[in-house]
């Protein structure tokens, strides 16, 4: 498997813009804590690396991965964001719960950004097991949280030259 090697955050052969004219809504699922915690601070962090200013970056907490589609809704429906970034975990169970959680979740953040013409990020880690989570969380493999910045950075930079 390819992400055995690598880190998947690293960014260093891409240009990031500043973040610093943008607004950013974080919506963070409440289940799975410990690991949707660590992906908003890779999130937040990776914001204020690139230029984010913090009293233009507003968090709020759902209870789980399903219900971050009627956060972002939301946020958007509220105005004055240029970007949101939905942070949650979805591990893999005994039933077929995981796959209506995950597809409910990828669609409806899909159908806010259409609905809306506004960049929504899905940084939702769907893994087999608590390992891979903690792996993409700020551990081996990087932290989806930092990417999901970094897209929100690059998509609401590029929503801003084309509406210009």
């Amino acid at each position: 498997m390819a992400t055995q090697l690598k880190n998947l955050s690293d960014f260093s052969n891409t240009e990031i813009p500043s973040a610093a004219p943008y607004r950013f809504g974080i919506v963070v699922a409440e289940w799975n804590a410990e690991i949707t915690n660590a992906l908003y601070q890779g999130a937040y962090q990776s914001l204020v690396s690139n230029g984010a200013l913090a009293e233009n970056i507003f968090s709020y907490q759902v209870p789980g991965s399903f219900e971050l589609t009627s956060g972002a809704e939301l946020l958007l429906k509220k105005g004055g964001f240029d970007a949101v970034i939905c942070l949650g975990c979805v591990i893999q169970g005994e039933t077929r719960h995981f796959d209506f959680i995950c597809n409910a979740v990828a669609n409806g953040v899909s159908n806010v950004a259409i609905k809306y013409s506004k960049p929504v990020i899905f940084g939702v880690l769907t893994t087999d097991n608590q390992q891979q989570a903690i792996d993409r969380a700020g551990g081996k493999h990087g932290n989806k949280g930092d990417e999901a910045a970094i897209t929100a950075i690059k998509m609401a930079a590029l929503a801003e030259t084309l509406n210009s």
